[in-house]
């Protein structure tokens, strides 16, 4: 399974790590995926998704419900 919020879509960034004589090898920066489980109301059920952490304060403000349809997921595969 990849790396990927379900609800944002967030994924990992291309980088560099820069050393002290300022050599740049390739990097990624990961989102900061969490595994979490919230309730459904609509459903009346717990939904077990990987959020990035801006995800999960969004959610709190606009719900599950909202976000699901803003990106365009189906809640009843989760």
């Amino acid at each position: 399974m990849s790396r990927r919020c379900d609800l944002t879509g967030k994924k990992a960034n291309n980088a560099f790590s820069i050393s002290h004589s300022h050599r740049r090898t390739k990097r990624l920066q990961h989102a900061n995926l969490q595994e979490k489980r919230i309730w459904w109301p609509g459903g009346n059920r717990w939904v077990k998704l990987k959020l990035s952490t801006r995800a999960i304060k969004t959610l709190d403000h606009k719900g599950i419900e909202a976000m699901a349809k803003e990106s365009g997921i189906n809640l009843n595969n989760y």
